[in-house]
């Protein structure tokens, strides 16, 4: 299926390319999340109607990420998780714990903007990234730890 995007999306395209992409990604999410239109004479003028408000819209959420991302950029959080001996972890954090880290924090984050390759399941520090716009990404470090004092001493083995 054919479709205008209404929105950068990574690794598919700008605002206002046509793309080719499958019928299920096309209906499921493209549409459905009102980040593209189908690609017919009628929604290409309307998409052109409104292009101009769409790029002022893209614009003012790309300063909202900015913003958010200079304060976030380069912090440092600890997140204490039973372990054993070797330093595997009982459990796992996965990106909800981080978001609820960031969230104590001061920073409403969407969970589906942390992007983790897998949870993480072993002691140390991990560096993690937040898509907070699809051209704004922010970097963090999660320190995983025992208690707080195993944290300060992982932090300052590595700085």
């Amino acid at each position: 299926m054919d479709v205008i995007l209404l929105e950068r999306i990574t690794n598919l395209g700008n605002m206002g390319d046509i793309v080719h992409v499958t019928d299920g990604y096309a209906r499921n999410y493209l549409l459905s999340h009102r980040k593209a239109l189908r690609a017919n004479k009628a929604n290409m003028e309307y998409f052109e109607g409104r292009r101009s408000q769409l790029e002022a819209h893209n614009t003012e959420q790309k300063i909202k990420a900015s913003s958010v991302a200079e304060r976030l950029n380069g912090k440092s959080y600890f997140v204490i998780r039973s372990a054993g001996d070797t330093g595997q972890l009982y459990g796992s954090v996965t990106a909800r714990d981080i978001v609820s880290i960031l969230a104590k924090n001061g920073f409403s984050i969407g969970r589906r903007l942390v992007k983790l390759e897998a949870p993480i399941k072993v002691i140390g520090l991990h560096r993690i990234t937040i898509v907070l716009h699809p051209e704004i990404k922010a970097k963090i470090t999660m320190n995983v730890t025992r208690s707080k004092d195993e944290a300060m001493n992982q932090e300052s083995d590595s700085g």
